[in-house]
């Protein structure tokens, strides 16, 4: 995954101390393991640090109280639609971002990449803040910060994602990165207490702490940061490097011409020649053959509605609960952790269920057909009371983002080291990106539309969330169900059997493939019409 690099630094340091000197090779591997993974899950946690404080301050600039001064421009009648742009601004900067990173992060060192991704993600995070102290009041300067900061921002998920499959395999990737995917539920609510520790009084602190915070880990990360077993000499014969055989849903099972050469000399424990076979360069997989690999569309479809709600309340819970539940913004804040707390249980649960009944799909639907109506049970009852608003809070985070962080991780590496690519590494970070891009293309516009839908009720909000999570579940739901064609559908489809998404095939037809890009195509175009259409009527609804 990217230029191997040499061992970084302070591991070199580390080696020196006589513990680690002492240690054997299997418990060499598994402490690199256990370190990778809590290190990777504090890196990205600085990086959701980052995201969360803009979702807390919006109460400050643009106060319910007409006696607040506010914070021009966004003190105005119109002061929700700007903040909706400064969502906007970033995320989908972010989803721009996020479809080079991949492609970057496959051809750089990738702790070199994660370094200058995280301290640039530390310095445009504190400008936002430093605008309070230089009075600053221009829209554009705030804009202008927000799209360098997603365009840099978008530097971090493919290249973690890509670390710890490389050193962590196939059993049990589903808890893994379950355990692994509450770094972005950590991330937020330690924004959300730190940005919160300072908005009342200083909201421009509540930027610029988590940019020095992330600045000082991108640092770190430099020192640190072993992104492939072979940058310190270790050998997996169970590791990501081998083609993954069994993953759920479109993946072919048993296809032993999959294995390279390579694989079978590692899984041989031949450690000379893994090691040579190892290193020889391979070609990094274009985005055309990464949209190939069976799956990647339908589940980046899925992630574009999953997302779209999961950044709605990432962005817009605090100013949501202050509005409604009429709240300090320190104290709302600190509410809000409460769905980032049902997220780190949701992401463990989908992760353990997955690896349970080896499906992907079927997890993701399920808990996607149970957020709706917890989603309108929330916006109906939870203002009643302060224990109903934290029970719904919990329930809403783990269905809302247990699909979310299942789809971004598990399903990203299990489609990433797909049989199809034939034992080729240089896959994890382009397919992440294509998912996770496509996911923040949602997340963009979920952010976008609630600042106009704001304008007319919360409630048509909240519509427009369980219409995205509806879509989800119809979504994933077809991808589960196309799993299970696999034995009758010559018989069901006739001639149009081949289009389906293959379950024991390695790769799709060109033709196939063609008609299957087509719809989704389409069907993305259907979705840009309508929300445009929306944003338009619901526009000038809102500022007449």
């Amino acid at each position: 995954m990217g230029d191997r690099g040499s061992e970084p630094i302070g591991i070199l340091l580390l080696r020196q101390l006589p513990f680690c000197s002492s240690l054997s090779p299997i418990a060499k591997v598994n402490c690199f393991k256990f370190f990778t993974l809590i290190f990777t899950f504090f890196i990205y946690s600085t990086y959701h640090l980052c995201r969360k404080p803009i979702s807390i301050v919006k109460s400050v600039l643009h106060p319910e109280n007409s006696t607040d001064p506010g914070w021009k421009p966004f003190d105005g009648k119109n002061g929700d639609s700007l903040l909706g742009s400064i969502d906007l601004a970033f995320l989908f900067a972010y989803a721009i971002g996020m479809f080079f990173s991949g492609h970057m992060a496959e051809r750089m060192n990738l702790r070199h990449f994660l370094t200058f991704g995280m301290i640039g993600t530390g310095i445009f995070t504190a400008l936002f803040g430093f605008g309070r102290y230089w009075d600053i009041h221009a829209l554009g300067f705030y804009i202008i910060v927000q799209v360098f900061a997603g365009l840099i921002g978008s530097s971090g998920w493919p290249p973690v994602v890509t670390c710890v499959a490389n050193w962590f395999g196939k059993g049990k990737r589903g808890l893994v990165m379950g355990l692994w995917n509450s770094h972005t539920s950590i991330g937020n609510i330690l924004g959300a207490l730190v940005a919160g520790a300072f908005v009342e009084y200083n909201w421009g602190l509540s930027f610029i702490v988590p940019g020095v915070i992330i600045a000082v880990m991108g640092m770190l990360t430099f020192l640190f940061l072993v992104p492939h077993p072979q940058d310190v000499g270790c050998e997996l014969s169970n590791g990501s490097i081998q083609t993954n055989h069994d993953s759920n849903d479109y993946e072919s099972r048993g296809d032993d011409d999959a294995t390279s050469d390579s694989e079978r000399l590692i899984a041989e424990g031949n450690s000379e020649n893994a090691s040579v076979m190892t290193h020889q360069p391979e070609a990094a997989i274009s985005f055309l053959k990464a949209l190939r690999i069976p799956g990647v569309i339908e589940y980046s479809t899925c992630l574009f509605f999953a997302k779209l709600v999961s950044y709605t309340f990432l962005f817009w819970l605090p100013f949501y609960i202050e509005k409604t539940a009429h709240f300090s913004a320190s104290k709302a804040a600190d509410l809000s952790t409460l769905f980032d707390v049902g997220g780190i249980v949701g992401g463990i649960l989908a992760g353990v269920l997955s690896d349970i009944h080896g499906s992907r799909a079927l997890t993701c639907a399920v808990m996607l057909l149970l957020a709706a109506p917890v989603l309108f049970l929330y916006e109906a009852f939870a203002k009643a009371s302060y224990a109903l608003n934290i029970v719904f809070l919990l329930l809403s985070g783990a269905l809302v983002n247990g699909p979310y962080a299942l789809i971004t991780t598990a399903v990203a590496a299990d489609l990433g080291t797909h049989a199809s690519l034939r034992g080729n590494a240089k896959a994890l970070s382009t397919v992440t990106a294509i998912i996770d891009g496509t996911g923040s293309i949602g997340a963009a516009l979920g952010p976008l539309l609630t600042g106009v839908l704001s304008q007319t009720g919360w409630r048509n909000v909240f519509y427009m969330l369980i219409a995205a999570d509806i879509c989800a579940f119809l979504v994933s739901s077809y991808i589960y169900y196309c799993s299970g064609l696999q034995a009758t559908s010559s018989a069901v489809f006739g001639p149009f059997s081949d289009c389906m998404p293959p379950v024991k095939r390695i790769a799709l037809r060109p033709n196939c493939f063609r008609i299957t890009l087509v719809m989704w195509l389409l069907f993305a175009f259907v979705v840009f019409a309508v929300v445009f259409f929306v944003f338009i009527v619901f526009g000038y609804h809102g500022n007449a």
